[in-house]
């Protein structure tokens, strides 16, 4: 039958877009890549295209993580002998097809998300947050690179409730049906983990974690106030302070600097000493040692602070019943410093 070519179906056979990746066993790195490109508004609509014979997918309009080819415009595979494309100067491991769509079409998605202009700095922020937060872990997986040196053994296995664990589970068992509409109809379905998973990762890095660095890096901009060398930094409301600290500390130039933070629990006021770093458990300069494990009226009796609640017998935090009283306790106790 003879279509005419002016009826709305032939229209829409000449105009609709063709994402093309590899049939059979699919991965989590190709199941978020083509999520992002249907992200898109040129793609939005796109059929996806799952072949393995190379004149199906070079007739399609972006291939992913098939075909041997990588030039950053139609072509998306990590698979030849000479590949080692990275994120940035600044990243190590080796991209899968989600980093490099994401590399290339991640300032897109996120802004489509997330209404921000392509021009606005904190669009590049969020940028490199989600690649770290996210992406990379997933290239990593798929190249085979660990997180973890190889001499370390695991205490268990994590393998089923990792995002690429429960993607290969929606492959087909060897004793399930392993036709090509069972295989794309999964792969349907690994693509919508991966790509619910990435949407709530944007949303909320841009609409939790980004204004909460703004907060954080105003309140440091504002420590003065409070010590004439900026150790101690005030949040007037709660805020998830110590993953931007560390990072706004170096972009400030101040690493190292701070030593207390204080914030309200909602019940009364803490004083927290700063980690050495995002991941210790060992403070920078915990509270004085004289005041640990000591609580309320004893605290308030020994340091000569109103409002006493309690210090940790670690010093790594205290409390205090008002915010001028966590105040006072944490500029008493920089004079412990040199002491």
């Amino acid at each position: 039958m003879t279509i005419d070519q002016t009826s709305p179906d032939a229209k829409r056979q000449k105009t609709e877009m063709k994402i093309g990746t590899h049939s059979g066993t699919f991965h989590a790195d190709e199941a978020l890549a083509v999520f992002m490109l249907k992200l898109l508004p040129k793609y939005k609509d796109s059929a996806v295209v799952r072949s393995r014979t190379p004149e199906v997918l070079e007739a399609c309009d972006i291939v992913v993580d098939v075909q041997g080819q990588y030039d950053g415009v139609k072509h998306f595979d990590h698979h030849q002998r000479d590949f080692s494309e990275t994120f940035s100067p600044s990243f190590k491991t080796k991209l899968s097809s989600a980093g490099l769509i994401y590399k290339h079409f991640g300032k897109e998605v996120i802004s489509s998300q997330l209404d921000i202009k392509h021009d606005d700095s904190k669009l590049g922020i969020l940028y490199d947050k989600i690649y770290s937060a996210m992406i990379e872990a997933i290239d990593g997986n798929d190249n085979g690179q660990s997180a973890y040196p190889d001499d370390i053994e695991p205490a268990y296995s994590t393998s089923s409730i990792t995002l690429p664990g429960m993607v290969a589970a929606l492959n087909p068992a060897w004793n399930e049906t392993y036709d090509d509409a069972y295989l794309d109809s999964q792969f349907e379905k690994a693509s919508k983990l991966m790509g619910g998973v990435f949407l709530d990762l944007v949303k909320y890095y841009g609409n939790a974690w980004l204004p909460a660095r703004d907060l954080v890096k105003s309140a440091i901009v504002n420590s003065k106030q409070y010590d004439d060398e900026g150790r101690i930094v005030v949040f007037d409301q709660f805020v998830t302070w110590k993953g931007h600290l560390f990072d706004l500390e170096e972009e400030l130039k101040i690493k190292g600097q701070i030593y207390y933070v204080i914030y309200s629990d909602g019940k009364g006021w803490r004083v927290q000493a700063v980690p050495v770093d995002s991941h210790s458990f060992q403070s920078r300069k915990p509270l004085p040692e004289p005041w640990r494990g000591v609580r309320d009226q004893a605290l308030s009796d020994l340091t000569g602070i109103d409002g006493g609640v309690f210090v940790h017998a670690t010093g790594f935090i205290g409390g205090n019943q008002t915010r001028e009283g966590a105040l006072l306790m944490a500029q008493k106790a920089l004079t412990f410093l040199n002491s």
